[in-house]
Order: C-alpha cells, then sequence, then structure tokens
C-alpha cells in the first residue's frame, strides 16, 4: 500500500516552477496508446478466418469496446475527478493491458467469447479511465488556452491509428513469415495474433507508465503567469461559478450538448465506417470495376487519419479564438454542406471526394477535442472531467447508431463489391439531416442557470 500510495493526488502535486507544458506529453502518451481501438482493422480479416465466423462478430469487439468507453468514463468520471489523474491513468493502463492478454488467450484458445471479455469490456474500461483521466487537470493547468491543451492530448487519440496500424502490421509479419505487411488482403495465423496482442498489451502499459509517474496537479491558487481571470468572464457562455456533475446532467445545457455530439460522432463514423469501400464503390464502372485500387484506397483511409488528428488540435485551438458554440456551428453547418456535397457531387472526381471526406472527418476530430473545454465554459473547472465522462455516453450512442444507419442503407441497396456512388445517398442525406438536429441543438444552449452553482466556490476548489 505504500508504494501504490504514490498514485494518490496529493502526492501529484507540482512543485513551484514545473512547466506546464509537461503536461500535455503525460497525457499524450496514455491517448496514444488508447487510439489504437482505431486500428482494429488491420488485424479484422485475419481474425475472421481464425474463429471461422463473419465479419459482424468480430466488428462486435470494436463496438462492445466504444460501448464500455462511454459506460465507464460516465460511472466512473467522480472518481477520476476525487482520485486524481495519476491513479487513474494507472488504473486505465492496467485495464487497457489486461484487455489484451486476456484476448490473446481467447485468440490462442479459440474462444470469442474471451476476446470480447479481453479486447472488448476489460479494455474498453481501460479506454474510458483513460480518455477521461487527463482532461480536468489540463484545463486547470491551461485556464487562458483550453481548446489547445486538450487538443494536443485528444490528438493522440486520432493519431493512435497512425502509429498502431503500421506497427501492428510490421509485428505480424515478424511473427508470421507467410504473412506480407504490404498486401491488404494477406492473412496472419492465429500465432501471430497471439503475438501481436501481447506485444501490444506489454508495450502499451509501459508508454502509458511515462504519463501516469509524468502527470501533476497545479497547486491551490496556481495560475499562469501573466493570466487574467477577469479576461476569461468577458466571454459569452463561458462562466466562473462551477457546477457539480450531479447537478450538470439536469441542465438543458447538458442535453443540448449530448445531442450535439452524439449528431457529430455519427456523422464521422458515416464515414469511418465505409472509408475504404466507400471510395472504391463511389467510382465504380458499368464493368463493375472501380477505378479507385485496393492500395490507393488503403491510403485515403490514412489521409482520413491525419485530418482527423490534424482537426482535434487545429480546430480544438480556433475554438479558443472564435469560442465554443461558433466552432460547432462551423463542424455542423458546414458538414451539412460537405455531406449534401458528397452524396450529390462527389463521384464526379476523387480530388472532391477526398477533399470532402477530409473535411468531415477533420470536424469529427475537432468535436471531440473541444467539447471538454465547451463543458469548463458552462460548468466551470470542479467536476469538468465526471460531467465529460457523462456526456461521452453520445459517443457510445453513436457508435451503435452510426453503423446501422449506414449499413442499414447499404444492405438494402445490394451486396459488397457491386455497390455504386448511387447506393450510399440515401445513407448520406440522413447524415445531412442528424447534422442539422446538431446545428439546431447547439444554437440552443445558453448559460447555465444560476440556481444550479455550487453554492460555494471555496468549497469546491477545495475539492479539486
Amino acid at each position: 500500500m505504500g508504494i501504490l500510495s504514490v498514485l494518490d493526488r496529493e502526492h501529484t502535486v507540482a512543485p513551484e516552477g514545473y512547466s506546464r507544458w509537461l503536461i500535455p506529453p503525460a497525457a499524450l502518451a496514455v491517448h496514444l496508446c488508447i487510439g489504437q481501438a482505431y486500428a482494429t482493422s488491420v488485424y479484422k480479416t485475419s481474425l475472421v478466418k481464425h474463429f471461422d465466423t463473419s465479419l459482424t462478430s468480430v466488428g462486435v469487439v470494436f463496438s462492445i469496446a466504444i460501448v464500455m468507453l462511454g459506460l465507464s468514463a460516465a460511472i466512473g468520471g467522480t472518481w477520476v475527478e476525487r482520485s486524481g489523474p495519476r491513479k487513474a491513468m494507472f488504473v486505465s493502463a492496467c485495464f487497457w493491458a489486461t484487455g489484451f492478454l486476456v484476448g490473446a488467450l481467447g485468440i490462442g484458445t479459440g474462444q470469442l467469447w474471451l476476446l470480447y471479455l479481453g479486447y472488448g469490456v476489460i479494455g474498453g474500461i481501460g479506454l474510458g479511465i483513460g480518455y477521461i483521466s487527463p482532461v480536468s487537470t489540463l484545463i486547470k493547468w491551461f485556464p487562458d488556452r483550453p481548446g489547445l491543451a486538450t487538443g494536443l492530448a485528444i490528438m493522440g487519440f486520432g493519431g493512435g491509428a497512425l502509429v498502431a496500424s503500421p506497427l501492428s502490421r510490421q509485428l505480424l509479419g515478424t511473427y508470421d513469415a507467410a504473412y506480407d505487411p504490404n498486401v491488404s488482403s494477406s492473412v496472419a495465423s492465429g500465432g501471430a495474433l497471439v503475438g501481436l496482442f501481447v506485444t501490444l498489451g506489454l508495450g502499451y502499459f509501459v508508454i502509458m507508465m511515462f504519463g501516469v509517474f509524468n502527470i501533476r496537479v497545479p497547486a491551490e491558487g496556481w495560475k499562469p503567469a501573466g493570466f487574467d481571470p477577469s479576461t476569461v468572464k468577458q466571454k459569452a457562455l463561458v462562466t466562473t461559478s462551477n457546477v457539480s456533475a450531479a447537478n450538470a446532467i439536469k441542465t438543458p445545457q447538458f442535453w443540448c450538448l449530448w445531442v450535439v455530439l452524439l449528431c457529430n460522432v455519427t456523422a464521422g463514423i458515416g464515414i469511418l465506417e465505409q472509408a475504404s469501400p466507400m471510395i472504391q464503390d463511389f467510382f465504380r464502372g458499368g464493368d463493375g470495376k472501380s477505378t479507385v485500387a485496393v492500395a490507393a484506397a488503403a491510403g485515403f483511409v490514412g489521409v482520413l487519419s491525419i485530418f482527423n488528428m490534424a482537426g482535434r488540435f487545429v480546430w480544438s485551438s480556433t475554438s479558443d479564438v472564435i469560442g465554443r458554440k461558433p466552432i460547432y456551428a462551423v463542424y455542423l453547418g458546414v458538414g451539412i454542406i460537405a455531406y449534401f456535397l458528397l452524396a450529390t457531387v462527389g463521384h464526379n472526381s476523387t480530388a472532391i471526394f477526398v477533399l470532402l471526406a477530409a473535411v468531415i472527418l477533420s470536424f469529427y476530430g475537432g468535436g471531440f477535442a473541444t467539447v471538454p473545454a465547451y463543458l469548463r465554459d458552462l460548468f466551470g473547472t470542479y467536476q469538468v472531467g465526471a460531467i465529460h465522462g457523462r456526456l461521452l455516453t453520445a459517443w457510445s450512442v453513436a457508435g451503435v447508431v452510426g453503423p446501422l444507419i449506414i449499413n442499414g442503407f447499404l444492405d438494402r441497396e445490394g451486396k459488397p463489391g457491386t455497390l455504386t456512388a448511387e447506393a450510399y445517398r440515401p445513407a448520406l442525406f440522413t447524415m445531412v439531416g442528424v447534422l442539422a438536429l446538431g446545428f439546431v441543438a447547439n444554437l440552443l444552449i445558453r448559460p447555465v442557470a444560476a440556481k444550479f452553482h455550487e453554492k460555494s466556490t471555496s468549497t469546491a476548489e477545495a475539492t479539486r
């Protein structure tokens, strides 16, 4: 117990002169690791062959992980605030690594349910706790630039796949000489998959420990040099009061923002879910052959990952200048236009198609990175991490709704490998409606009523 006490909040208070710029790398270490969740498609086909099952059965693993992300973030959010970022990040690392090891056991024994339990349930809990653990700490270190700070960390979640995808292919090639990492149709053996999961589990645990032991919370009363809190109060929607997590969910502002996040994420998943086959289908000729090669489609997915990652930093930083509500009006309003153009003229040029899809994915990433700062503006810093956790249930719902919308329409239009741009139009126009709903919800957001504020600011600050 004495050794574990180093994880307690009181042992993470930064000494005088500690640089706040050391905090984003600590948060990034965690988010880069859990961002591996976006790279599951690399070995999906290999899992299908190994378990002799369907893509849907294997795809359930990712859905379980995203649902558990939202649930664990919502349920554990208050505990994360109370226990501090170091303990939360340590717990996240333990769950995330254990999820891979239990998943490896499932692969090795041919038990698919163990993969569901490991990567899906246990790993999903690590995802949720890890995702929210550094958020409130970053906001407290960067009261002058909360969008920039959270964007730096959450950018890592979007960029995790950029590291994990090529790394996973190379590891599979190392563990299976018959596997070619440069051929998308190549299938790895069960033994190689076990080796991959064990390596990732242990490797990610070590990297996340870097974040655990470098994270700090600011001392009571600390503020950046030259920062005047009164300048924050002058901005629209920004409060200097505090709202508890229990009270936040009673406000219309929370639920409006929940709908905003749900719609933005659903629209983004609409592209992510079908990215590679989508670009091939959009440019499929009358002979049934696509003018876009498999390798080019894989490159397109990589481009989207870059825009997803960059959007998390660029757009969230921009929100510090123009405000959170206006930036979401851009995400949703311009997103409506982009989806409409994708449905109507996206098939005319691959350049137009890629540009529109990249813009949509940048807004998808930006929406994730900006929402913690939006919550801070509306509810203060008191329990912003716990409130963020509750809000992420919108992500869980979107993770189910988005694929259902896209796949539901496509299943009615024909079989994979035979679809064209026209088959996607009903789903894309549905996404236009989804974004319009989010746009209206964002317009309805107003400052939180005083009756929801904590009565004593000092009491709230004492629990930080």
